[in-house]
């Protein structure tokens, strides 16, 4: 009966590529893949310095045994590690993803000089005076008056909106789009329900808050509403 390989090495273009068995024990997987490497580096001329990317699959590999898996790779000649996949979350990863998709609501006046920044959505029932600032890694919705800065989509995210009740921003931001208010008179009349968005120029557009139904649908989780 043929041994079951814990270690399969495929050779691609861009170097080679280490799948190791998620079933087997982690000593197994140790020593298997030390063996195959040494085998592998005698096949192997001469050369400059192979990248090499190691699939561990549904294995959770502690950041000790992770650093085993590297060094083993480091000692054998010409290999240096490219990139270690798992399919594995960690806990950690899951938390921040958590914090990232969930609607945090406060109920306060933001007044001059403070800061109030969330992870994911803000849900912010009350207004933002000249000088506050609210912050968000998605989207802001303002029951309130917005008369100091908002910057949603803080880590990157271009879809993120902002939207209130009377929008009379000082200066808005949405991702890495900057949109200061016009110095003109228009900027003191009394703006409701309005949001602001990124449009396909990459400009900051505030408009009524009715485009979003159409501009950005995926805002609701609710599925076959009208």
């Amino acid at each position: 009966m043929k041994k079951r390989q814990n270690v399969t090495i495929k050779g691609t273009k861009d170097g080679i590529v280490l799948h190791l068995d998620d079933s087997c024990s982690y000593y197994e997987l140790k020593k298997e893949l030390d063996e195959k490497l040494s085998e592998n580096q005698r096949t192997q001329a001469e050369s400059q310095q192979t990248p090499v990317k190691v699939d561990v699959g549904n294995r959770y590999l502690t950041d000790a045994q992770l650093e085993e898996i590297r060094d083993l790779i480091r000692q054998k000649k010409n290999l240096v590690v490219d990139k270690i996949e798992s399919n594995v979350v960690t806990r950690a990863e899951v938390d921040k993803l958590k914090a990232e998709n969930e609607v945090v609501t406060v109920a306060r006046i933001i007044r001059s000089g403070q800061v109030l920044e969330v992870p994911g959505d803000l849900l912010l029932i009350g207004d933002v005076n000249p000088g506050g600032t609210v912050i968000a890694g998605g989207n802001i919705f303002i029951m309130g008056s917005l008369k100091g800065i908002a910057h949603a989509g803080v880590f990157g995210n271009d879809q993120a909106v902002i939207t209130a009740s009377s929008m009379q921003p000082s200066q808005l931001r949405i991702s890495d789009c900057l949109n200061r208010a016009p110095d003109n008179a228009k900027n003191n009349e009394k703006r409701e329900m309005e949001c602001a968005y990124i449009d396909d120029n990459h400009q900051i557009i505030v408009d009524r808050l009715q485009v979003l139904i159409n501009l950005r649908p995926n805002l609701t989780r609710l599925e076959g509403g009208h």
